[in-house]
């Protein structure tokens, strides 16, 4: 009796031992897998985009896409005010450049700027105030202690002026890729109040 007593405590923490394992491995495969800002940094610094082949470029350029697409907003901020990972960005034709925008964009962005537009003008006027000081607020956050405080908006003010006279969705429809790369963060944080429902509580 003591002895088949003592097997099933025998058995019944080898189990737990076992379910540890099992966890433990769980955890160890998702932080290896799970995209950050730093790993994406790492990519990019590994990879000399100038002197891959066009065929190269353009799997590097999705897999590129697919790690940003996997990082939330608060990530890509971060990476934006590094610049690091954006770095390809210059190096790339008219053509790579949109596909990148493309791919990269939130999902459903594109209905969010045709429910954006059917906003009140006051009401436009004053979600796109609100991001842009949010904007703000996580640029001056990321900014290294005793960096420049003189560094550029997250958006410059000409191109906030072209969005409040000609219309966000005409103004984006319209504008090249480098132009959309430097809108995405404002399409970004717009959509996120959209989504909350920001845009739709205020006066």
């Amino acid at each position: 009796m003591l002895n088949q007593r003592y097997r099933v405590i025998v058995w019944a923490a080898l189990a737990l031992v076992g379910i540890w394992v099992i966890a433990l491995a769980g955890w160890w495969i998702s932080s290896n897998f799970k995209v950050t800002p730093e790993k994406v940094t790492s990519y990019v610094n590994s990879v000399e985009f100038s002197k891959l082949s066009a065929a190269d470029r353009a799997k590097a350029l999705q897999a590129l896409a697919d790690m940003l697409s996997k990082l939330s907003l608060e990530e890509r901020q971060r990476l934006r005010a590094d610049r690091t990972a954006y770095s390809w960005f210059e190096q790339m034709t008219e053509q790579e450049k949109g596909q990148l925008i493309e791919a990269t964009m939130p999902t459903g962005f594109k209905q969010m700027i045709t429910a954006f537009e059917q906003l009140p003008e006051e009401k436009r006027r004053q979600t796109i105030d609100d991001a842009l000081k949010r904007l703000r607020e996580a640029n001056a956050g990321q900014m290294p202690r005793g960096g420049n405080s003189s560094r550029p908006p997250p958006i410059s003010d000409e191109l906030q002026a072209k969005v409040r006279t000609i219309g966000l969705q005409t103004f984006y429809s319209q504008s090249s890729a480098q132009t959309k790369a430097e809108l995405a963060p404002l399409l970004e944080e717009l959509q996120r109040s959209m989504e909350s429902g920001r845009a739709f509580r205020r006066r």
